[in-house]
């Protein structure tokens, strides 16, 4: 039995009554036609069931329609619904995402952004690397959109306001008439400080300081490490503040192998409202830093750039405060 030939772009143009050259320009987008031509072309494209060739369409056009996407922590929740929104934006445009792990490793990440932008029509990246010592990004020869904020590079930002994030977090204990609050930090993420100085800024407003702690990774993990000292290492914190979401279940979760209530003993609250947040016991309070939106406004604001079209510099998302058992104590 003879296996029936795929159908060419020739056959497309025969079928259409048009030259290859139309065919290969209007599949292409690179030059639109006559709404009469361009239904033939597609009516031809249905019928013979034309299927395009990637590699020679990238060939004609120079593209790969293809974006890479490099994330810190395939495993932490929000840069999973980072990559879901951008995700769903790129398939809108008939783009595929090429996503990397960096696995929270700095040192590796300029090695892997060089590959992947060879493979790519651009980049939307996560990075830890110090902003003093990333100017090489600007030069990688492909456009790209930062996650967080880079003022000396030029390069187009989103990001969610981490300071009024924690601001709101800081003002939320306070009038839950909590005077002891520690901060757990990740002093190597960009939005840290920024974190750090939203609830140092709304603690100040009742004259309190934040009790600062440092944790090496974003991680369960380390929120889990952590709880000894910032739970038992002294006066005990009424509430505690995690740098994500993963650090404040994690300290959660220890804080009550301990033996400790949540929130009668201890408040805790975090960042990112990723999913399992709401379903914990007690549930957390966190910040919706809009993950999925960050992700789609990154996407969108890529193919702007893909394109050569002007866009925002700077694409900054409201966050929005979520309250929930672990930081609601009962009325006496």
């Amino acid at each position: 039995m003879q296996t029936k030939r795929p159908a060419t772009i020739r056959d497309v143009a025969q079928a259409a009554g048009v030259s290859t050259a139309t065919v290969s320009k209007f599949i292409n987008r690179l030059q639109r036609f006559s709404p009469e031509v361009e239904a033939r072309i597609r009516a031809a494209v249905d019928g013979l069931g034309y299927r395009q060739n990637p590699a020679a369409r990238s060939m004609v056009t120079g593209q790969t329609r293809t974006v890479g996407l490099a994330i810190q922590d395939v495993r932490n929740p929000h840069f999973a619904n980072i990559v879901k929104g951008a995700n769903r934006v790129a398939l809108a445009h008939d783009y595929s995402l090429l996503v990397i792990d960096i696995e929270e490793n700095p040192s590796g990440e300029r090695a892997l952004l060089e590959a992947l932008s060879r493979r790519v029509d651009g980049l939307i990246v996560s990075s830890r690397i110090p902003e003093e010592s990333i100017d090489w990004l600007a030069e990688i020869g492909k456009p790209v959109v930062f996650f967080g904020r880079l003022s000396r590079l030029g390069i187009p930002c989103v990001r969610s306001d981490g300071y009024q994030a924690a601001y709101m977090i800081g003002r939320h204990l306070v009038e839950l008439g909590m005077q002891r609050i520690a901060y757990v930090g990740f002093t190597r993420a960009r939005w840290n400080a920024e974190r750090l100085h939203g609830l140092t800024d709304a603690l100040a407003e009742a004259n309190l300081t934040p009790i600062v702690h440092e944790i090496d990774t974003p991680s369960l993990e380390a929120g889990e490490r952590a709880a000894s000292a910032v739970l038992l290492g002294g006066k005990r914190p009424e509430a505690v503040v995690g740098y994500n979401d993963l650090v404040a279940l994690g300290l959660m979760h220890e804080a009550q192998a301990l033996g400790l209530r949540i929130p009668e003993d201890v408040a805790v609250a975090g960042f990112d409202d990723i999913p399992v947040a709401r379903y914990m016991q007690p549930p957390l309070t966190s910040v919706d830093m809009r993950s999925e939106q960050q992700g789609e406004a990154a996407m969108n604001r890529l193919l702007t750039a893909i394109a050569r079209e002007e866009g925002e510099s700077d694409v900054l998302l409201e966050p929005r405060l979520i309250p929930r058992a672990s930081t609601r104590r009962p009325l006496d």
